[in-house]
């Protein structure tokens, strides 16, 4: 639109044409959908390991990111309004304290201009008097003069205590402004910290085929690798410690029973039961994902041990992020 005002005369606008019927809205689309693969025969040998999921992963983590920094910035967004308004009400209180110091040094003059007025009343009077009126008067000129220099010294008083005031409330506010300084360095700095540190755990991530859909997953062998996998944002990891007992354990929604544990060789025996079936994962390694599929996600489900003790297995449960709706 023109700030301009338009020169040519206005005309009636035309009338409008009835506006056509609504279609009828086109059907929501889908994100997300993973497509599956058939799995490959047992007698082929395992596909090479595929580096088509690294872009996504960077991607996702770039995202994670780009949210912590738009968080961040709207926290010290809000800190810096904070600030304004107090600034605001910080010149406010100023503007109040030097209207009553101006009112208060009126007043005083006043007052001092009537006392000088009377100091000079008294003295012609004590002039024009003689004997006891004269020293009357000369007593009372005494009198004046002592009560004006103590108005004096009063207004001196208030006016340096108005003073100060504003000096501390000035200074207050350059305090406030040092310190939020400080805090976005510190804030800045933390940011940078926290990516570089996220990008170096994610790229030493290791990677593993998995056994249903024969594409490459990333594997968490440490806490600080599990929490990497969290920062990703694209699954929901629930760590667990399993005891060789005769009664399974609840692992997330899935129950885990061990069977037999080989310390020395980092292999474990377990039994996984989902949505009530019950499988034999014999002889499994380490850091190896065990996928299945529920009915709950269209997604496998991981479990990863990272530890093998005697009659203990440590690890964690990959549980997808979108779950199936049940009616």
């Amino acid at each position: 639109m023109s700030i301009f005002p338009d020169p040519s005369p206005k005309q009636p606008p035309a009338p409008s044409a009835p506006p056509p019927p609504s279609a009828p809205p086109p059907p929501p689309p889908t994100f997300g959908q993973p497509t599956y693969y058939a799995p490959p025969p047992s007698q082929a040998p395992p596909p090479a390991p595929s580096t088509g999921n690294k872009i996504p992963i960077l991607f996702g983590a770039v995202i994670a990111l780009l949210a912590a920094c738009v968080y961040l910035y709207l926290q010290l967004d809000g800190v810096k309004k904070d600030l304004a308004k107090t600034n605001d009400t910080l010149l406010a209180q100023i503007g109040k304290l030097e209207e009553a110091s101006s009112v208060t040094t009126r007043t005083n003059r006043k007052s001092v201009d009537e006392l000088k007025t009377e100091l000079d009343r008294a003295r012609r009077q004590a002039n024009a008097a003689a004997g006891a009126a004269k020293e009357e008067a000369l007593k009372k000129v005494d009198e004046t003069s002592a009560k004006l220099q103590a108005a004096q010294e009063e207004a001196k008083k208030e006016l340096k205590s108005d003073i100060s005031q504003v000096k501390d409330a000035t200074d207050t506010a350059n305090s406030k402004i040092s310190a939020v300084g400080t805090e976005v360095t510190a804030v800045k700095g933390d940011v940078a910290s926290t990516k570089s540190e996220l990008e170096k755990t994610v790229a030493e991530l290791k990677r593993a085929t998995g056994e249903i859909d024969g594409h490459s997953v990333l594997i968490a062998t440490s806490s600080k690798e599990l929490a990497a996998l969290r920062a990703l944002g694209e699954r929901t990891y629930v760590e667990f410690t399993v005891h060789k007992a005769k009664q399974a354990q609840k692992v997330g929604d899935v129950m885990v029973l061990l069977k037999k544990t080989d310390p020395k060789k980092n292999r474990y025996s377990i039994k996984l039961t989902a949505d009530d079936k019950t499988t034999d994962r014999d002889d499994r390694a380490i850091n190896e994902p065990l996928q299945f599929m529920t009915s709950k996600a269209k997604q496998p489900y991981e479990l990863v041990v990272n530890d093998v003790k005697k009659d203990t297995i440590a690890g964690y449960l990959s549980i997808p992020k979108v779950l199936n709706v049940r009616n």
